[in-house]
């Protein structure tokens, strides 16, 4: 750790495209979420579309443009503290509340059959189900943290604005998956067991407080950072992660529903054992 600042703010020139760029792009996500939900409702009066589900979209967007606006994202460009915060606003409140929000199956609704059918195909491929594998998910939303923060790839990225731009895109599309993995509700090529999903969150909680616990340490860190800086960016990240994921975990329970019996495998049926003839 040194006393230089992580981040590097552009001349006052570029700050208006760095405002207006996430700021269209966010609103043009929310606009389209909100297009396709009236469409769905008019489609389909009788099913309709769930307003809880364009709620927590909503949110997701509005948090998403928390984490890319100011006044966070200026405090993110010369303070560790902002950029933890930035972190886990683009990579773990905004996605769960994009992924609550089921924009695939809003999408399935809005498709016309045939490419509605293409879509699900692409959904059932190969490819997303190895990306959508709880492995696979946790080691992109977490595993990564060690390798940008215990190595010098933080302070590369931190230095350079595009480099900068793939970090949130990266976060954002991790957290999105990891959220999917665990708690979604769109279409899955097999989602895993309620069980299975809850070990994998458990151990994303548990990685999250070893990362946590060895920056606020400074053990092994590559942070060039006040040490006051790094250390409330391990505060940020040990306590803001836990509400995070304690909301994912409820998100879980909350959208978990229990295979119909009707549609459960039969239960093989024990054979009588023969008897011996009688002579």
């Amino acid at each position: 750790m040194t006393g230089h600042p992580a981040h590097h703010h552009q001349e006052s020139g570029g700050l208006p495209l760095e405002v207006l760029l996430p700021a269209v792009l966010v609103v043009l996500l929310a606009g389209g979420y909100v297009l396709l939900a009236g469409r769905a409702r008019r489609r389909n009066l009788q099913a309709g579309w769930s307003r809880w589900r364009t709620g927590w979209f909503l949110a997701g967007c509005a948090l998403l443009a928390a984490g890319l606006l100011p006044p966070i994202a200026p405090w993110a460009h010369g303070d560790f503290r902002g950029h933890m915060l930035q972190h886990l606003l683009i990579g773990m409140y905004a996605p769960l509340g994009l992924v609550l929000g089921a924009p695939v199956t809003l999408l399935l609704r809005n498709l016309p059959a045939d490419k509605g059918r293409r879509l699900t195909g692409l959904v059932q491929s190969r490819p997303v189900h190895v990306l959508a594998n709880p492995v696979t998910a946790l080691v992109l939303s977490v595993g990564t943290l060690g390798l940008l923060y215990f190595t010098p790839l933080y302070n590369t990225v931190s230095a350079h604005m595009g480099l900068h731009w793939l970090l949130h895109v990266h976060f954002l599309l991790a957290g999105c998956l990891f959220a999917y993995v665990i708690a979604g509700t769109d279409p899955a090529p097999a989602r895993p067991s309620v069980p299975v999903r809850l070990l994998v969150l458990g151990v994303a909680i548990a990685a999250h407080a070893v990362i946590s616990q060895l920056m606020y340490g400074g053990f092994g860190i590559n942070i060039h950072a006040p040490v006051d800086q790094v250390q409330g960016g391990a505060q940020i990240m040990y306590y803001g992660g836990d509400i995070a994921e304690l909301l994912l975990a409820v998100a879980l329970v909350a959208t978990w529903r229990p295979q119909p019996a009707s549609r459960r495998a039969p239960r093989p049926q024990r054979q009588p054992k023969a008897r011996p003839a009688v002579p």
